[in-house]
Formats: structure tokens, C-alpha cells, sequence
């Protein structure tokens, strides 16, 4: 089986139980809003990873499946209020939510999945200190998604940003996420405190190459592969790690901030990156990032599931999408 094969194996069962544990309810488009996104797909990394962790751990797939769609809607709820406040009309190839039901019905929406997150993780057969600690790690990297988005926003308004400020907005915003799903992972699969430690900072490190990495697609992959305009981070004056490196050198870039290109400025703007060096700049800290997050899984032992973490390591850096 390869590594999709493995993933979908795993997201079929994270979906069935989507439907059970978020049913269209009452007031039915409230629902139906909320379940948009997540019935679009996506590639359930996030949940799978804590569903790998805790198999490595001997726990039973079904056991932990209330905390895997808890981390998934979480995922769901920042997608949707990060397009609303990104201004981004297309996600996953769709519109997004709220281009259907308006900025305020898909707060209301990500709002919904972020509050029925913890209501289902609550459904965890677990010892309850294990599912108090987990809690407890979904609550606080809820907050700091909140702090990453804020300190993403801020960058917008500034002429400057250090590497080192973008890589803690990155940890905050995008890698916390996975390095929750692996420590809940662990400690529902028993594990001690220092193996779980272990798992949540390859979750972190393989987190900060995945968004290195995303802000490199981001560059040089095509809409209709990308599922979003390409070059959009550029036009929208995001200072990732490739524009502050590209403004270290003293880079003009046009079509920086200005909101929309035409696709002839697009391919420039990506050729002057290119060119001066911090694409693959950026190429190779995120690989180091995720040789580093690799070595982590030293804390397990050697099983089917540790080598499909390491899979999805290198999964991160070697995606189209």
C-alpha cells in the first residue's frame, strides 16, 4: 500500500465518523455551512497522525476517533475564518464558505465547528486525566492559532519582519495543529509524558516544513492544481519566509501588496525569486525542519505505523498540493 492508500484508509473511518458525531441538525444551513468545508476533502493529515500514533502505541483506531475528527474540525474551523479575513474567495477548488452564506453565517460556522471540537473529544473512552490533559493541549493550541493569525495579520501592516518572528507566527498558526494531534495521540494510546513530549515536537517541526513548504507551492503551482490563485500570498503582501528573504537582498517585486496580476507579472515576480535564491532557500530549511521533526520518532518503537509518520514527514516536502 502506498502512503495515500494508508492515509485513505484512515480518512474513511474519520469521515464515517464526521457524519455520526456532526450530523445536519437544526437550523439545517447553520449545518450544512459547517459541514461544507469538511465534506470537500481534504487530506486529513492531521487526524492521521494522531490515529498513527496511537496505533504505534497498540490503541485501537475506532478508540480514538472522536479525538481525530475533534482535531480535524478545528483545522476546518481555521480554514474558514482565515479565508473570510484573508479575503480568499476559493478554497479546496470551491468557493469558499463564506462566498455561499456571507462573512457572517461562515463565522457562525467556524464557530460551530470549534465549540462541537471539544464537545466530541469529550466522547473519548479514555481515562479521564489522559482526556483532561487533551483537552486542555486542543484548548491552548486553539489560542495560539489565534496568536499566529494575529501576528500573520500584523505582519501585513509592517515594512519589516524578521525570519525569526515568521517562524513563531508559522509554529503558532500552522504547526501547533499537527503537534496536538500527535501528543493526543500519544497520551490516549498511554504513553509517558517524555515519549508524548517527543511526539508533539515532531508534530511542531514537521509543521513548520509543511507551511514552508505550502508558501513555496503557493509560488510555483498552478490554480488548477493549487486549488487557489497562484501567487496569492504575493499579491496579498504576506511576508513569508521567501519575501523576507527576497527584501534582505534588496528584491523589487512589483506586484507586491497590489491586490491582483496578470499572469505574465505573476511569472515574473516567481522567475525574480527564483532567480535570487530564496525559493530554494526556503526549499531547504523546510527539509531540515522535517529531518529534524523525523528524528523525533526515535521515542517510538519500530512498527508499520512509525514508518508511515516518517512517509508523512517527507510527504510534506515532496507534494504537489
Amino acid at each position: 500500500m502506498t502512503l495515500v492508500d494508508e492515509i485513505k484508509k484512515r480518512s474513511v473511518h474519520v469521515d464515517a465518523a464526521i457524519d455520526e458525531l456532526l450530523p445536519v441538525a437544526h437550523p439545517e444551513e447553520l449545518y450544512k455551512a459547517s459541514r461544507y468545508l469538511v465534506d470537500a476533502g481534504g487530506k486529513r493529515l492531521r487526524p492521521t497522525v494522531l490515529i498513527l500514533v496511537a496505533e504505534a502505541m497498540d490503541s485501537d483506531l475506532k478508540s480514538v476517533l472522536p479525538a481525530a475528527v475533534a482535531v480535524e474540525l478545528v483545522h476546518n474551523f481555521t480554514l474558514i475564518h482565515d479565508d473570510i479575513m484573508d479575503k480568499d474567495d476559493v478554497r479546496r477548488g470551491r468557493p469558499a464558505v463564506h462566498m455561499i452564506w456571507g462573512e457572517a453565517g461562515a463565522i457562525l460556522a467556524g464557530d460551530t465547528l470549534y465549540s462541537k471540537a471539544f464537545s466530541i473529544l469529550s466522547k473519548v473512552q479514555n481515562e479521564p486525566s489522559r482526556i483532561l490533559k487533551c483537552m486542555d493541549i486542543l484548548s491552548k493550541t486553539c489560542t495560539e492559532i489565534c496568536e499566529g493569525q494575529w501576528l500573520d495579520m500584523d505582519f501585513e501592516k509592517r515594512e519589516k519582519v524578521s525570519k525569526a518572528e515568521y517562524i513563531e507566527m508559522v509554529e503558532k498558526k500552522t504547526s501547533v495543529l499537527y503537534a496536538a494531534a500527535a501528543k493526543i495521540g500519544a497520551l490516549l494510546g498511554g504513553a509517558s509524558d517524555e515519549t508524548a513530549e517527543a511526539l508533539s515536537e515532531y508534530g511542531r517541526l514537521i509543521g513548520i516544513g509543511f507551511q514552508m513548504y505550502d508558501d513555496v507551492l503557493d509560488m510555483v503551482t498552478p490554480q488548477e492544481v493549487l486549488g487557489k490563485v497562484r501567487g496569492s500570498d504575493l499579491m496579498e503582501g504576506k511576508r513569508t519566509l521567501i519575501i523576507i528573504d527576497a527584501f534582505e537582498k534588496d528584491v523589487k517585486l512589483d506586484i507586491f501588496g497590489k491586490g491582483e496580476a496578470t499572469q505574465e507579472e505573476t511569472d515574473e515576480a516567481v522567475r525574480t525569486l527564483t532567480e535570487c535564491g530564496s525559493i530554494d532557500y526556503v526549499k531547504n530549511l523546510a527539509i531540515s525542519y522535517i529531518n529534524e521533526g523525523k528524528a523525533k520518532l526515535d521515542a517510538l518503537r519500530d512498527c508499520p505505523e512509525k514508518e508511515l509518520l516518517l512517509q508523512i514527514a517527507d510527504y510534506m516536502i515532496s507534494r504537489k498540493y
